[in-house]
């Protein structure tokens, strides 16, 4: 195959793959609920976890972060990284996260109607920088735990995540730096309703136990 098309269909099946609706099948597969009439609206782990518990909530979570690393996986799995300088090999790995993350917001099997792509740019980060995207996963843990609200902490982990990689790890790679400051930008485009409510105090808290 060309090695053109083949890079096409990978970031065909980098969007596919992040358009698998987790949330979606197992709310209706195992609680005959449609998280997307509940809560936020939106099909993502965030909804799940406020509309379901923690028992539903983690596995959508898991499977939307091994969404996004699996995608930028593609890349070793399906092309040669001798056709490629380092630099480019790398692109295409956060090209087809990216690829990821767009299915995730804009899932072709339930009407582009998705969720807000943070547990699966996570998936996306641990692919392409373990270290960075770990320390800002446990900020935003923390910050979880201390305040209970998860697009707080998401919003925060966000940001996190360019600054570690620049002034902790002082990263070199321009591509990495540049993706990194486009994550809280991202972030605050698909929070804009919940950083309203933050401000009006309407934002849902999430409950730690199961869902009544």
């Amino acid at each position: 195959m060309n090695l053109s098309y083949e890079i096409i269909f990978l970031v065909f099946l980098s969007y596919i793959t992040g358009s698998f609706p987790s949330a979606i099948w197992i709310g209706k597969s195992f609680y005959k609920i449609d998280v997307r009439e509940y809560g936020s609206g939106n099909s993502g782990a965030t909804n799940t976890f406020r509309v379901l518990g923690l028992k539903a909530g983690f596995p959508v979570f898991f499977l939307d972060v091994f969404k996004g690393w699996i995608s930028v996986k593609y890349v070793s799995f399906f092309l040669s990284e001798e056709n490629f300088s380092a630099e480019n090999f790398f692109e295409l790995q956060l090209a087809m996260g990216a690829a990821a993350v767009i299915g995730h917001l804009f899932p072709v099997f339930t009407a582009f109607r998705g969720g807000k792509g943070i547990a699966t740019m996570l998936g996306l980060l641990l692919a392409v920088h373990s270290s960075a995207a770990l320390l800002s996963f446990s900020i935003f843990i923390l910050v979880v735990l201390l305040f209970r609200y998860i697009s707080l902490a998401s919003l925060i982990a966000a940001f996190t995540f360019p600054l570690v990689i620049i002034f902790l790890f002082q990263d070199s790679n321009s591509s990495l730096i540049l993706f990194s400051c486009f994550i809280p930008v991202v972030s605050l485009i698909t929070h804009q309703k919940n950083i309203e409510r933050l401000f009006c105090g309407e934002e849902s808290k999430i409950k730690f136990g199961k869902k009544s």
